[in-house]
């Protein structure tokens, strides 16, 4: 058994789902998890913003231009329209739904439902089409068995258990359902936020412990450094899960920061391709040893530095823990933290109680705030000190305004935090001094490389 994923770009319109079925043609045995297709949860925002303003106009309004997209994309999957009417007729009965609910008093309960409604139409949509070519597909809802505790997070055994109380073993046969959907732990519509999708899959692979989940998109893999900035980036062969957690959590797009771990639980190879190229190798993530030399490198904004400054903590004990209270009390995580004998510098990316927070800390010394910022995170076996990677890493980086350093925390990676303003300049001096060298050359993806799963 296999779990596959495809975004919202692999099932964009209709000869992008035509690709996919392709792709899943050949297995026998595999559960495939859908977004919705490309653009629509962005328009369900809009419509629950405006359902929440009382604008139930504009909301229909949009909700109208939805129905017209998934129409027009049935219509392109099933010429015959004795073969579309069917699924038309679903379509409708959906759109139906979803406009008595914005006729109605805007609640968040129901604007959780109406954001899960991309998912859930597009996997009808694209399972009515497996099914008419004789895909053998069946539909199972993700609202069942993907469900968040009180701690507002999933269970593998928990999932494991619904499934096999719902749908028995599932070691053999087809199966669709959707990403990013969930309940919460009162069982009402929730969902796993952007990019849950990845989440869903690594979820339902590691509870159902199968061979190998693949993550499709529009992509090749991991690239060593961000191609919206860099020029020359290329493919990465292949991750330890070590490596792939920390570029997904500090800003590499392609992967959700909470999809690492499921796997990794169960030992998954977790596979990463593009749709549009499926022939091309992209990018294995597993455990193993990590290879020597630095892999990539990823950036994440919108940083807020604080500094708290106290002679209490020379010689003190008990006073990095009552920081970290503060910050735990109101659920504010901490990515990047150093210290000397009176201060700790640390970083968060969530400020929504950031004023709290710093009254809480004034009480125990001295505050200042950096906001803006950005944290770029140097992955691979950074500590190879006989090699000198960290003095690359600061060398390529010394005429930039470098306001943290973390490095000796974990042996995947160094990270460094400056101006939000200076991360492109840093990016591009990083993939400068660091990979356009004879030695990083081998780890470049070639264009027609195929991986065995």
């Amino acid at each position: 058994m296999k779990v596959l994923k495809f975004g919202g770009t692999s099932l964009g319109d209709a000869s992008r789902m035509r690709q996919v079925a392709e792709i899943i043609g050949a297995e026998e045995d595999c559960i495939v998890v859908c977004s919705a297709m490309s653009g629509v949860t962005n328009t369900l925002t809009d419509i629950a913003r405006l359902w929440s303003l009382g604008n139930t106009h504009r909301a229909l309004g949009l909700l109208s231009d939805l129905h017209h997209l998934y129409n027009k994309t049935c219509y392109n999957l099933f010429p015959d329209l004795s073969e579309a009417s069917a699924t038309l007729d679903m379509l409708a009965a959906h759109f139906a739904k979803i406009g008595s609910f914005l006729n109605g008093t805007h609640n968040k309960r129901d604007e959780y439902w109406l954001l899960a409604q991309g998912e859930i139409i597009t996997c009808k949509l694209f399972v009515d089409f497996l099914n008419a070519n004789d895909g053998g597909f069946k539909l199972i809802n993700a609202f069942d068995f993907i469900h968040l505790g009180a701690d507002g997070e999933p269970s593998i055994i928990d999932i494991h258990e619904r499934l096999l109380r719902l749908y028995g073993s599932m070691q053999h046969g087809r199966y669709l359902t959707q990403g990013f959907i969930c309940t919460d732990h009162h069982g009402d519509p929730y969902n796993l936020q952007r990019g849950g999708s990845d989440y869903t899959a690594t979820l339902i692979g590691a509870a159902m412990d199968v061979s190998a989940i693949e993550i499709w998109t529009d992509i090749d893999g991991v690239r060593n450094n961000d191609p919206r900035y860099v020029a020359d980036t290329f493919s990465i062969r292949e991750l330890s899960f070590g490596e792939a957690a920390e570029l997904a959590y500090f800003g590499a797009k392609i992967l959700h920061p909470s999809c690492v771990w499921p796997a990794r639980s169960n030992n998954i190879p977790l596979y990463l391709k593009n749709t549009l190229t499926p022939i091309t190798a992209g990018t294995i993530i597993r455990r193993g040893p990590d290879s020597k030399g630095i892999k990539a490198v990823a950036a994440k904004d919108g940083i807020t530095m604080i500094r708290i400054r106290s002679a209490r903590m020379l010689n003190a004990y008990g006073f990095l823990r009552r920081v970290f209270e503060i910050f735990e009390s109101w659920k504010t995580p901490i990515d990047v933290i150093t210290t000397s004998e009176v201060a700790v510098s640390l970083t968060i990316d969530n400020a929504e109680f950031l004023d709290q927070v710093i009254r809480e800390l004034k009480e125990l010394g001295e505050v200042s705030i950096v906001s803006n910022q950005s944290i770029v995170c140097i992955v691979g076996d950074v500590l190879a000190e006989h090699q000198g990677y960290a003095a690359r890493i600061l060398e390529s980086l010394k005429h930039l305004q470098v306001k943290m350093v973390s490095f000796g925390g974990s042996h995947n990676n160094l990270t460094v935090v400056l101006p939000q303003d200076e991360k492109q300049e840093a990016l591009i001096a990083l993939q400068k001094g660091l990979f356009n060298t004879a030695e990083t050359e081998k780890t470049a993806m070639p264009d027609k490389t195929i991986i065995s799963n």
